[in-house]
């Protein structure tokens, strides 16, 4: 169902768009968190440090499809909110032609490069084979992550964030059953994760690919849709490729960061390759929550409801804090148990160095929500050069101060790194927003 994101009470609006889009983004986090609790009770720690290694490479993937589904969201919501239906057609037939131009592109660069990234970040000699592995399988299947992130784009600028939740629930709980199908039964090792993962992404991009083709179908047009506009193509570039570039920057940095745990031993890496799938759980999950907030913008923007945002501003910071708190309140006190989940018989070494990772970060979620929370806004906006400073600092602060602090206090100097970041960053998020909606909504 369409939902239109400019009528109604703005918290209201923002609770029942959001909370959908929270529950898909859980369901997607649990392809990764399925691979590494599989690989870890299944097959070993070493698996688990593969496995944790090499998602940091599959970041860069990722943000190319988080920077499509941005770049075709916003505008396709913009054109929703003005009524510009014909024209919003052309955009979704434009962001798929792009999409696939820019598959055929990354898988190519995917193969020929990977290996040379494994050793860049000098992962053990023990973890190489199956972390390289992972990553050929993964790049195979990246089309279907790409389309699936368009997919819902499309229907979250739509303001149906219900119909991806249902499609990625459905994959989701099935790549758990797959997993270990694979694993235990098949006794496929690392390949089996990959490609579980691989099989069930396909599945949810077929679905919602067709259902987007029936959701456009049942929307009336005075007359056909373009099949493709250049000048739309700028718009949307326009959002999706300062989109991609911070998340790619983001992955970049985590490299590097990866680099420096790495060169801690494989206990210390399987610890951190833990304790960073449930800390992306929450991050991915609030960033996800700062999409929402990009459609809603955009959609109250494009209809020229300026006022609507600042109410939906506070709103969200509303709806964030009260997320954060029981996620806060688990990994603190159950940081432990939670590290375990991932292996049969850790070492007491990858279970300190998990634990105190929750420990340290946990806290300042609130902060870094707040952040995402604001930076949806000023993407919905279209504001990408304060939307790119405010990340860029957190991304550079954090990888400099692992550096720096790893050289001091060991990784629990690298965990350290993070909330620096997170709150430079956010001062700087919701200061640009002051700075453009306050000004703004006095004239």
């Amino acid at each position: 169902m369409n939902r239109d994101l400019t009528v109604g009470r703005p918290e209201t609006v923002l609770w029942k768009f959001c909370v959908p889009l929270f529950g898909s983004i859980l369901f997607q986090q649990l392809y990764n968190i399925a691979d590494s609790f599989v690989a870890g009770k299944y097959i070993g720690e070493n698996a688990l440090a593969a496995v944790g290694n090499s998602y940091e490479i599959t970041l860069i993937f990722i943000a190319f499809a988080f920077g499509c589904n941005m770049g075709c969201s916003v505008t396709v919501s913009q054109l929703f909110g003005a009524k510009k239906y014909r024209e919003m057609k052309t955009a979704v037939y434009t962001s798929v032609t792009a999409g696939a131009v820019l598959c055929v592109l990354l898988v190519l660069s995917g193969i020929i490069g990977c290996g040379s990234l494994l050793e860049l970040i000098r992962t053990p000699d023990i973890i190489f084979a199956d972390s390289e592995l992972y990553l050929d399988i993964y790049i195979l299947g990246f089309p279907f992550l790409l389309f699936y992130n368009v997919a819902t784009g499309i229907f979250s600028a739509l303001g149906d964030s219900r119909t991806p939740f249902f499609f990625l629930a459905f994959s989701s709980l099935s790549n758990i059953a797959v997993d270990i199908l694979f694993v235990a039964a098949f006794q496929m090792g690392v390949a089996g994760v990959a490609w579980a993962t691989c099989l069930c992404q396909g599945l949810s991009c077929v679905l919602a690919l067709c259902a987007v083709k029936k959701r456009l179908d049942g929307i009336h047009t005075e007359s056909k849709a373009a099949p493709f506009s250049a000048a739309l193509l700028k718009k949307i570039a326009v959002i999706a490729i300062p989109s991609i570039l911070q998340q790619s920057f983001i992955s970049i940095g985590n490299i590097v960061i990866q680099g420096v745990i790495n060169g801690f031993g494989s206990e210390v890496i399987a610890g951190y390759a833990a304790a960073v799938k449930l800390n992306n759980l929450v991050i991915t999950s609030l960033t996800t929550l700062g999409n929402g907030i990009s459609n809603y913008t955009a959609q109250n923007l494009g209809a020229g409801l300026l006022p609507r945002v600042r109410a939906g501003c506070r709103a969200a910071v509303k709806m964030v804090w009260m997320l954060c708190i029981p996620i806060v309140l688990l990994y603190l006190l159950g940081n432990r148990l939670l590290i375990q989940v991932f292996m049969d018989e850790p070492s007491e070494l990858a279970l300190l160095s998990g634990t105190w990772f929750l420990k340290i970060v946990a806290p300042f979620y609130f902060v870094v929500s707040v952040k995402l929370a604001t930076d949806g806004i000023l993407r919905g906006a279209g504001l990408m050069r304060q939307f790119m400073t405010a990340t860029l600092t957190d991304l550079l602060l954090r990888v400099i101060l692992a550096i720096v602090f790893a050289g001091q206090w060991g990784y629990l100097g690298i965990w350290c790194a993070w909330p620096v970041g997170w709150c430079v960053s956010a001062v700087l998020s919701v200061g640009f927003y002051r700075a453009r909606f306050a000004v703004k909504e006095k004239t």
